[in-house]
């Protein structure tokens, strides 16, 4: 299954990822969806879906002293995103978990700071090639939008956030299924590819049991004129953050 796998370096050289050659390679989601989370220094997060675990990697170069606990179903994705913790000098600062993330067994007892997925985004249509990659992007190869938003928010603490990367067409999907887990004050920032142009991508965030209304982030424009922006670049390179939730 990972048979053949290339060494890759996300955030210009801070994180070092060993991933499949073909198929499921993390890029330009994972690093966004990791600028997006509002971790501080100490705080413990859960990762639903790790795959190889660029996510929580980008999170743990730009946030010092994070624990992580990330969740993975398959044996294979899993025991290499262990492998790329040590790579990186975190191993003993990272815990993943072979299984499913819908399993309230899972992580019973436990507390989080916050959660955060880049969940299968397509409901249906042609399946890509490749079992693996199937199941990471295809919702009919695991649990519902509705049910990531759950499993995710059950085990936070006050006030915790969880956040999402997704397609633009399935936002209002999104805000619904995070209302569904008891969690408020929506925020939707839009990726732009160029200015003046469609987002394809969304990160969605919300409190758990947040009071503020919903809102609309100013969002992110990643390419101009001869490559991407320096908005773009101090997230993808330097590690800067996103604020896709509303001050105060």
């Amino acid at each position: 299954m990972l048979d053949t796998l290339t060494e890759d370096t996300l955030l210009g050289g801070r994180v070092r990822l060993l991933q499949p050659r073909t198929g499921l390679r993390a890029g330009l989601d994972a690093v966004l969806l990791a600028a997006a989370i509002p971790a501080r220094p100490g705080q413990c997060v859960l990762e639903g879906g790790c795959g190889t675990g660029a996510v929580f990697l980008s999170l743990m170069a730009r946030v010092p002293e994070l624990r992580v606990v990330a969740v993975e179903r398959e044996p294979a994705l899993a025991a290499l995103a262990r492998d790329n913790a040590g790579r990186n000098g975190w191993a003993d600062r990272v815990e993943v978990l072979q299984g499913d993330i819908a399993d309230p067994a899972l992580l019973a007892g436990r507390r989080f700071d916050h959660g955060f997925a880049n969940p299968p985004y397509w409901p249906g249509g042609t399946l890509p090639p490749g079992r693996l990659r199937r199941a990471a992007t295809h919702e009919d190869h695991g649990p519902p939008l509705a049910d990531w938003a759950r499993a995710l928010a059950a085990p936070l603490a006050h006030r915790g956030s969880v956040t999402f990367v997704l397609p633009a067409s399935r936002f209002a999907e999104a805000a619904s299924a995070l209302h569904g887990a008891q969690c408020g004050g929506v925020a939707l920032l839009p990726l732009w590819p160029r200015a003046g142009q469609p987002a394809r991508r969304v990160l969605v965030q919300a409190r758990l049991r947040g009071r503020q209304p919903d809102w609309l982030s100013p969002g992110l424009v990643l390419h101009e004129e001869g490559g991407w922006t320096a908005a773009a670049n101090a997230v993808l390179r330097d590690g800067a953050a996103l604020p896709p939730r509303q001050p105060g």
